[in-house]
């Protein structure tokens, strides 16, 4: 079942490229029949999502990505069946994306002292487009001035550790994530937990935090992921009794490393996140109805 489901993509109001009713539109045609909308530290795209999910006979599982830090390191919480209206939450999420602004703001200020950018302001357009304004917005903007070729070579370049345009930020504790997502009903997953740059044993101590402090599940089944990493995770799931999600960090059409709703199963003795969720028993009930 899990080659029918995406529990994790994104639109243009965050980092996506594409408007909720287009991606879902892609992930129908990619036949995904439970999907869920999960932006950067924004429900904005929810509703438009939703519609367009019913008039496609598509179930929909109302979602958010909410950045994180935890020692130091940025990690991002994905909320499962959230209530976007939630007091707590609307407030969580404001917080984040002025951060979001003043540090976008400071990065455009860094970038302005190169002599590249001397008579250029990088980032006023992201300021004054972008809802949730974010790095990659930067990234697309520095290659549309033809000052990088890709948004990778714009975070090598100009934004990552150590560049000109590097501006750290210190983001809200995780228990203020997952804390803010249970508040508004949902379900806390830790995302890509394979891709933060810790070691085995941090990342083992930040699954066991996570599930101490109300997370539900992890991220375990992604495009791309090496088998050596599938093992890992699964590994972690089992040990912290944690659930497992799948989803596919969907931003743009074209990247074949990222294809809506196509995963590997999930391992032996690990409980789907998806059997907890709103749209999986609405389509149970429709099959039992048919069969």
């Amino acid at each position: 079942m899990f080659d029918l489901i995406d529990l994790h993509t994104h639109s243009h109001h965050s980092d996506g490229t594409v408007a909720p009713r287009e991606l879902v539109a892609l992930a129908a045609v990619r036949k995904v029949k439970v999907l869920a909308l999960t932006d950067h530290d924004s429900t904005a795209g929810l509703a438009e999502a939703e519609c367009a999910a019913r008039d496609a006979g598509m179930h929909f599982t109302r979602g958010v990505e909410i950045t994180a830090g935890w020692r130091g390191q940025e990690i991002h919480v994905v909320g499962l069946d959230i209530d976007p209206a939630n007091a707590q939450l609307v407030t969580h999420l404001a917080h984040l994306v002025q951060l979001r602004r003043t540090r976008v703001a400071a990065i455009g200020e860094r970038l302005r002292r190169s002599s590249q950018f001397r008579d250029i302001d990088p980032v006023a357009g992201v300021l004054a487009s972008a809802e949730v304004p974010t790095r990659t917005h930067v990234a697309r903007a520095i290659m549309a001035l033809g000052l990088a070729t890709t948004t990778q070579d714009a975070f090598d370049r100009w934004l990552g550790r150590g560049c000109k345009g590097y501006v750290p930020q210190e983001w809200p504790d995780m228990a203020a994530a997952v804390t803010a997502i249970r508040a508004a009903g949902g379900h806390a997953v830790l995302a890509h937990p394979h891709r933060y740059k810790v070691s085995s044993a941090v990342l083992d101590a930040l699954c066991q935090q996570f599930r101490d402090c109300g997370g539900s599940a992890l991220e375990v089944s992604l495009p791309a992921t090496s088998p050596n990493d599938a093992a890992r995770l699964a590994r972690l799931a089992r040990k912290h009794a944690l659930a497992g999600s799948a989803g596919s960090d969907f931003h743009e059409p074209g990247l074949p490393w990222r294809p809506l709703g196509r995963f590997a199963k999930l391992a032996d003795g690990i409980e789907p996140l998806l059997a907890r969720l709103q749209a999986w028993d609405t389509l149970q009930g429709k099959i039992r109805r048919h069969v």
